[in-house]
């Protein structure tokens, strides 16, 4: 693998940090992981969750928050590389895109759907863009849009695998049918669709490949395939520096392999989550009552939901952990203590 150039900068490790939310990867673990070498990134999806009118007017909030994290993170890294996580499902994807531009993103890497309009919403600006893909087809079609209405292509791409945490870009089905060694196919081809935009664009995009990377054999695995890079996201959880209470980081600490599930979402995506009294009542048929809405995601329904994923989250980033909705990776159960960012990337680059 080599270094990953992100507009003038250079890595020092051909790593990025996946972004987590809700506010489990904000500024100081962004800000870390930028100083140490590799590429910082702050996770928008209800970020401004502790500001003081977030149950008010939580749009302002949580574009208020996305300045203040990076702000926090940027006098962790004056001169790292930095960038966001901007879900597309989100209701105000647009908005926060355009307030991280205004923040000095580096980058921004978008998934939870195609980011169709990620090309327009930064124009003018030096960020650069990067889509999730998590197949051949998606990859394809995101690539062909752009190519189409915008005349470009992507700047990098971030290849998610079915043993990511969080909502999965898979049906229950192909989750089921996604052996290591299937999924390292659609790794090459999705590989091979890339190359051919990069070549009709004589650009060079790197392929950064996450699900599943939890030390350096994932990192040999997925470099034997084509990678340029790997996203890393468990296995930054349980960092002294990563964002979220200490009974989160606990929590992965305290699982077993039996107890990481995949799990239902509002957003009508599997996830893959910690088993506790929380998901248990709800993959039971359980109903958890909810605050009034946060206006989140594009499309939900707070009458027919069975939980509110902001609560969820919220209620788990803040240390609930039995209330909350634990997100995690595939590979969350073999965390055993707590480190720091410079231990776990030297541990994955060993």
């Amino acid at each position: 693998m080599k270094n990953l150039k992100i507009g003038e900068k250079l890595t020092g490790f051909p790593l990025i940090q996946g972004g987590m939310g809700v506010g489990v990867s904000l500024g100081r673990l962004a800000g870390t992981v930028a100083k140490e070498g590799g590429i910082g990134i702050i996770s928008t999806a209800q970020i401004g969750y502790r500001e003081s009118d977030f149950d008010r007017d939580p749009a302002e909030a949580n574009l208020r928050a996305i300045t203040k994290e990076m702000e926090k993170a940027r006098k962790i890294s004056p001169d790292g590389i930095i960038g966001f996580n901007i879900m597309t499902a989100l209701k105000e994807h647009a908005a926060h895109v355009k307030a991280a531009v205004r923040a000095g993103a580096d980058i921004i890497i978008s998934g939870a759907g195609l980011p169709t309009e990620l090309p327009a919403l930064t124009e003018g600006s030096s960020t650069k863009i990067a889509p999730i893909v998590s197949t051949d087809k998606s990859a394809k079609v995101i690539l062909k849009y752009w190519d189409r209405k915008y005349k470009r292509t992507a700047d990098l791409v971030v290849i998610e695998g079915p043993e990511a945490g969080g909502h999965l870009g898979f049906k229950k089905e192909e989750l089921d049918a996604y052996t290591s060694g299937a999924y390292a196919r659609e790794i090459r081809d999705i590989i091979r669709t890339v190359r051919a935009y990069a070549d009709k664009y004589n650009a060079d995009i790197p392929i950064v490949v996450a699900g599943g990377i939890y030390d350096s054999d994932d990192v040999k695995r997925v470099m034997a395939l084509g990678a340029d890079g790997v996203q890393v996201a468990t296995r930054f959880v349980t960092t002294e520096e990563c964002d979220a209470d200490i009974r989160y980081k606990e929590a992965y600490i305290n699982a077993s392999k039996d107890d990481i599930k995949i799990v239902k979402s509002p957003v009508g995506m599997p996830g893959r989550a910690i088993m506790n009294s929380f998901m248990e009542k709800v993959m039971s048929g359980g109903k958890i009552p909810h605050s009034p809405c946060h206006r989140c995601l594009a499309k939900c329904s707070p009458s027919e939901i069975p939980y509110c994923i902001t609560d969820g989250l919220i209620d788990a980033v803040k240390g609930n952990i039995e209330k909350g909705l634990l997100f995690c990776g595939a590979k969350a159960w073999k965390a055993e203590k707590i480190e720091t960012v410079r231990e776990v990337m030297q541990a994955l680059f060993a």
